[in-house]
C-alpha cells in the first residue's frame, strides 16, 4: 500500500492493522512525528524505517542550512511529549518554538517552553528564553541548539534557579545540543503529560491472503 499524502497516518495505521506492507509519504516533519507516535502507541514493538529526516549531526546541519523553520519543527519533535508552537505554522512566535505540558497536581497542568537555535548561539539567547518563560508563566525553559553552548550561557542558565515541582527540583532553564539529543539525553520534566493524543493499542489482523 502506498499513501503519498499520509497526513495523520490513518491509512498507514489501517494497513499495519491488516498486516499489509505499506509506504507513507509526507513533506512535513510534524506529520512524520505524529505518525511515528501513533504507530508506536497502537503497535508496541513495531519496526519500520523513516527516510528523509536527519539521522546524525551532519544531517541536522544540512536541514538547518536549507530551512531553519523545518529544522525548528524537527528539533521540537525530537523531544518526547513536545508539540511545535501553533502546529508548526510560520509567523511571529514570540520566542516560542514548542511546548511540553506536564502535571504538577491532579488537576493542574503546567508547561515548559522550547526554544530552538539552528545558527549562532550566545548568552542573550538564554536571557531571552528566561524572559519568555516568565512572560508565559511557564515553569521550565528548554533550549536546543545545533552549536555547543558557551560557558557564559551555561552560567546564565544556572543563575535562573530551579523549579520545585511535584517530583523534586529541576533546573528552570535546561540546555541541550542536537548531538546530545541524538545520544538520548532528555529534559528533566516532572510527570510528563502526552502532548499528542495517544492512539489506542491495536491487535494486528492475520490476513495473509490479502494482496499487497
Amino acid at each position: 500500500m502506498l499513501d503519498p499524502f499520509c497526513g495523520c497516518g490513518t491509512t498507514v495505521h489501517a494497513a499495519e492493522k491488516l498486516g499489509r506492507q505499506w509506504i507513507g509519504i509526507d513533506v512535513t516533519h510534524l506529520s512524520v512525528a505524529l505518525i511515528e507516535r501513533r504507530l508506536k502507541d497502537a503497535f508496541p514493538g513495531i519496526s519500520y524505517s523513516v527516510h528523509g529526516i536527519p539521522k546524525d549531526i551532519e544531517g541536522a546541519r544540512d536541514l538547518a542550512a536549507r530551512d531553519k523553520h523545518d529544522f525548528q519543527i524537527w528539533a521540537v519533535t525530537r523531544l518526547d511529549n513536545a508539540v511545535p508552537f501553533r502546529a508548526g505554522k510560520k509567523g511571529a512566535d514570540g520566542g516560542i518554538d514548542g511546548h511540553i505540558f506536564f502535571r504538577s497536581g491532579a488537576k493542574t497542568v503546567e508547561k515548559a517552553i522550547v526554544s530552538v537555535k539552528g545558527g549562532g548561539v550566545g548568552v542573550k539567547d538564554i536571557r531571552e528564553l528566561t524572559a519568555v518563560v516568565d512572560r508565559e508563566r511557564a515553569k521550565i525553559g528548554v533550549y536546543i541548539s545545533l552549536e555547543p553552548q558557551t560557558e557564559p550561557m551555561k552560567r546564565e542558565a544556572a543563575g535562573a534557579g530551579l523549579y520545585d515541582g511535584p517530583t523534586g527540583k529541576v533546573p528552570k532553564i535546561q540546555l541541550f545540543t542536537i548531538e546530545e539529543l541524538f545520544a538520548g539525553k532528555t529534559p528533566k520534566i516532572p510527570l510528563m503529560e502526552r502532548g499528542f493524543k495517544t492512539a489506542a493499542r491495536e491487535e494486528r489482523d492475520d490476513q495473509p491472503d490479502l494482496d499487497l
